[in-house]
């Protein structure tokens, strides 16, 4: 079974889709709209309130590079 994502521009299409899923030649399911891109946008509109200064980068930057130097020196 292949699965494919349809977006509908026009109303004729959605008409068309409903008639092959009457004929048991396709099923649809419609994607809820808590997906991916919402989180994402929730998880932006959080760090727009309140950004990590710059200092709070470079700690971060520092301690995976000390991490990741520590792993393939040993």
């Amino acid at each position: 079974m292949q699965t494919y994502q349809v977006n509908i521009l026009n109303p004729k299409a959605a008409k068309l889709l409903q008639d092959l899923a009457d004929l048991d030649l396709i099923s649809i399911k419609q994607t809820s709209e808590d997906g991916f891109l919402k989180i994402i946008d929730k998880l932006r509109s959080e760090a727009a309130d309140n950004p990590p200064s710059l200092d709070d980068i470079t700690k971060e930057v520092e301690t995976v590079r000390a991490k990741r130097y520590g792993k393939n020196k040993g």
